[in-house]
């Protein structure tokens, strides 16, 4: 008999085409599966059986005198059947274990590869939870579904048929008894599990709204307190907590009903049997094993009822599980380049941007027609005010996004007729985010690149000007990187630039790379720097001015547009945009 359960159960949208799916996936492992059901209809099959013989073991026990050579055959025949039994189980769930582990390394490689294909805009636009949510969550509810509920659902089905059909060879009265009491206790509890529901989703959703309070209100805590705050953040959280506990209390309490309800029909349907079967023994002696018999097969049909209903939830949020997996699977993936043959070699570095426009959507354009001529080994500065386009503007020369219109030419070849890997290869980049993994030193200076010599390692770090912190770091170069690894914002930008040197690549971008850190580190970090960016095309993007005075070309945006370019003493002279930008800092 159904039982609800203490949280919302999320449903597909579309059940049919998502087992559709599901079993298609899942082909490969088909002839394990069928073997598994195989071994486990048997086993339930012997399990039925085993109520029958003990049965014939009593009505032998009323013989006189009692047959004993026939009672301990049939004893030992049951125990090769309990023994039969138990090694189809365990088959049935080593097969099913190695399908669901086989299918879990599949999923989470398919959306790994998925992953490293998709278009940037699409990880832009998605959080990163709910990315891990399908790698992590989901793919274990599918393994472990597979792995239990699969053979469990074989198992249940196989029972209940035939605990039924074993009721009926006994006594189609008391047959009638089980059966009749099913479908009121299943309509009751069912009332029960839908009022419940209605409060598990109210709870998750509390739930979700006091986690999201507390991240905000403590990650944030240093304004709460300086604002003096605290009132209203306790007011907030004391409503969503007692939304919270009014609707967890009212779900935990229909939910506990529905155990006093099925053991309530349940010892009805006993008491029922036990009264009306002895009425019938106390007529024929003989038939008290039946009884016995009987009783041990309603306790199996009712128990296979209720964890019917407990499968029939598990399967729905695979298959409500299943559906993310294939939906993230299936979003577009980025255009296939295989037959791009073009790859540059002995690169200059002269850029050319040609008629260029770009919009992150349809609706909203971000850049405008933007025209310019970079030479070789130049030193590119862009500013502008924040969301002129500047990053936008990085963007599309990494490919990380293409252009609507326009080119983008490198030594007079479009990148669009490029492999985006080969494009990339042609920038080093250091960001304003200085992403490092945990792992040595040595490994994340030479990150994406094979068997490279410490040598070489110690020597970009000394033109980098970390080599003597690094030095002093336990374990030097091996040092395991870790989040409470006791650099600062200066040091790790230093290892992002003795990557960028390692990496050697013709051209660099510098994103707002000095902006996090003070005067004195900004002189450090700018002095590796000019060193990474001596005989290479560099494009600059700061806010701090006083970085990029010396630039070759300023390249000045405006609401997606190249407003002005020149020298810095040139945009001066013209005192325009530039020159107001200037004038504000100093």
């Amino acid at each position: 008999m159904p039982r609800p359960m203490n949280k919302a159960v999320e449903k597909p949208k579309n059940v049919k085409a998502t087992l559709k799916k599901l079993l298609c996936s899942l082909k490969e492992y088909r002839l394990q599966i069928i073997l598994s059901i195989i071994c486990a209809t048997i086993s339930t099959v012997l399990a039925i059986i085993t109520p029958d013989i003990m049965r014939k073991i009593g009505v032998l026990l009323l013989d006189t005198p009692v047959n004993l050579t026939k009672v301990g055959n049939i004893g030992i025949g049951t125990i090769v059947l309990l023994i039969s039994t138990f090694i189809l189980s365990f088959l049935k769930d080593y097969i099913l274990g190695r399908v669901a582990i086989k299918t879990a390394r599949k999923f989470r490689s398919q959306i790994e590869h998925k992953i490293n294909d998709l278009p940037l805009k699409y990880l832009d636009r998605t959080p990163t939870g709910d990315i891990l949510s399908r790698v992590t969550n989901d793919v274990d509810l599918v393994t472990d579904t597979m792995q239990s509920s699969i053979g469990t659902l074989i198992t249940t089905i196989t029972t209940i048929i035939g605990s039924i059909i074993m009721m009926l060879v006994y006594s189609w009265k008391l047959t009638l008894i089980a059966v009749v009491l099913i479908p009121i206790s299943f309509i009751v509890i069912m009332l029960v599990f839908k009022s419940s529901q209605k409060y598990f989703q109210m709870q998750q959703a509390c739930v979700g709204e006091i986690n999201g309070h507390i991240e905000e209100v403590y990650s944030g805590h240093t304004v709460v307190t300086a604002y003096s705050a605290e009132d209203d953040v306790l007011e907030k959280f004391d409503d969503i907590n007692n939304r919270l506990y009014t609707s967890s209390f009212k779900g935990n309490v229909l939910a506990g009903i529905s155990h006093p309800l099925t053991m309530f029909f349940t010892n009805i349907g006993y008491a029922l049997i036990i009264i009306i079967g002895g009425t019938m023994a106390m007529t024929n002696i003989a038939f008290a094993p039946v009884v016995m018999a009987f009783a041990i097969y309603y306790r199996r049909f009712n128990n296979q009822i209720s964890q019917m209903a407990s499968i029939v939830t598990n399967i729905q949020m695979t298959l409500a599980a299943s559906e993310r997996i294939f939906e993230f699977l299936e979003k577009p993936s980025q255009e296939d380049e295989s037959e791009k043959k073009i790859v540059l070699k002995d690169v200059k570095g002269d850029i050319e941007l040609r008629n260029v426009n770009f919009g992150y959507t349809p609706e909203r354009q971000i850049l405008f027609d933007l025209n310019t001529k970079i030479k070789a080994g130049q030193k590119v500065a862009v500013v502008g005010t924040t969301g002129a386009g500047k990053t936008t503007l990085v963007n599309l020369l990494m490919r990380f996004y293409e252009v609507d219109s326009g080119e983008i030419l490198i030594d007079g070849v479009n990148i669009q007729d490029m492999k985006r890997e080969n494009v990339r290869k042609l920038f080093g980049m250091v960001l304003q985010d200085t992403w490092l993994f945990e792992g040595t030193i040595k490994d994340n200076i030479a990150y994406g690149m094979k068997n490279v010599p410490e040598s070489k390692i110690v020597e970009v770090c000394k033109h980098a000007g970390i080599d003597h912190i690094i030095r002093s770091q336990p374990n030097g170069y091996d040092m395991v990187l870790t989040e409470e690894s006791n650099f600062s914002a200066g040091e790790k930008q230093l290892l992002t630039i003795a990557r960028a040197m390692l990496q050697d690549s013709p051209m660099l971008i510098l994103d707002e790379a000095t902006s996090s850190v003070d005067t004195r580190t900004e002189i450090i970090i700018q002095n590796a720097m000019d060193k990474l960016m001596k005989n290479r095309t560099s494009f600059i993007i700061a806010h701090r001015l006083s970085t990029i005075v010396n630039a070759d070309i300023i390249l000045v945006m405006q609401n997606g547009r190249i407003v002005e370019s020149g020298s810095h003493s040139e945009l001066l002279e013209k005192n325009g945009v530039y020159a107001g930008l200037y004038n504000a800092q100093f």
